[in-house]
Formats: structure tokens, C-alpha cells, sequence
């Protein structure tokens, strides 16, 4: 079950970026491809493992499922492969170029209202600034190269998008 390998890997990389802040985590994004070889439930019930006494704990993990996608080497034609993948043309019979569905990505990180261990510090996500918006909600890797930025004042945003299935 390499699941749990991964959701260590995730927690440790998230706990990292919000550590310096005491906030804790209110729930955490992922994006997935269904060609990456992860089983959701199983990472979901991994996560509550490895989210235990950590910044994590009680998180809500948000799972985005991403299409395998390829592109004809032949015809260009774009479709979804599907599951097992077929890699070759059904107009042509040409070979696929994978587009996507290999994905494995933190994609948000929301915050929760109160501090984490009796801390009171500013937001922070997971690539250690705020948002522009006035948000507790950032993109990954947006952001990063920017410096720390103002602390967002309003109530926290939260993250219940219908794009999102929650696994928790």
C-alpha cells in the first residue's frame, strides 16, 4: 500500500509550510490522475493515519480526479484513454501521446479559523504566503517566488467547491 508512503510524504510537505504560522489545516486538495497508480479510499484512510498529531489532524482531504487524456501521433485527435488506458488511435490506429492523468499534486491548502496549539499567528499556505484576495485559500506554487504576503483580513474562506468530491 504505497498510499501511505505518499500520504506521509503529503502531510510532512504541508505541515513544513504551516508550522511557522501554528495554524492548523481545515482541509487539503489533491490532484490526482486516474493513471497514477494511487486508489483514493486508500489514500484517504491513510491520510487520517498520518495527519494524527499533526497540524493535519482532522483535515478534510479533497480529491480531484484528473481524465487520461492522450493525443494521436497520427490524425492529432484528442481523447480520453480510459481505464486500463488504450494508447492508440480509434480513428487511425496510430500511437497516443499521454496529455494527462499522471498528475499527483497538492493543489490547495484552507486553513482553519483558530490557531493550532494555542497559537495566534497569520494565515499561511502551503507556499508560505497569504493571498492577494484577502483569502486563507492558495493554489500550490503560486506565490512562492513573491515573498511572504499581507495577512488577509475577513472571515476564512472555506473550501466546499462542487468541483471537489470530499473523501472525508
Amino acid at each position: 500500500m504505497h498510499e501511505l508512503s505518499i500520504a506521509v510524504a503529503v502531510v510532512e510537505q504541508v505541515e513544513e509550510a504551516v508550522r511557522e504560522r501554528g495554524r492548523a489545516v481545515a482541509s487539503l486538495t489533491l490532484r490526482i490522475g486516474e493513471l497514477a497508480g494511487v486508489v483514493p479510499e486508500a489514500l484517504d484512510f491513510s491520510f487520517g493515519l498520518a495527519a494524527e498529531g499533526t497540524a493535519l489532524a482532522g483535515a478534510r482531504l479533497l480529491i480531484e480526479t484528473v481524465e487520461a487524456r492522450g493525443r494521436c501521433e497520427g490524425c492529432g485527435r484528442e481523447a480520453p484513454t480510459g481505464m486500463p488506458p488504450v494508447l492508440w488511435c480509434a480513428g487511425c490506429g496510430a500511437p497516443l501521446a499521454l496529455l494527462g492523468g499522471r498528475e499527483l499534486e497538492i493543489v490547495r491548502v484552507t486553513l482553519a479559523d483558530g490557531p493550532a496549539a494555542g497559537e495566534d499567528d497569520g494565515p499561511l499556505d502551503a507556499t508560505g504566503g497569504g493571498t492577494p484576495d484577502g483569502s486563507d485559500e492558495t493554489p500550490a506554487g503560486e506565490g512562492a517566488d513573491d515573498g511572504p504576503l499581507p495577512a488577509p483580513s475577513g472571515p476564512p474562506v472555506r473550501d466546499e467547491e462542487a468541483s471537489h468530491v470530499p473523501h472525508r
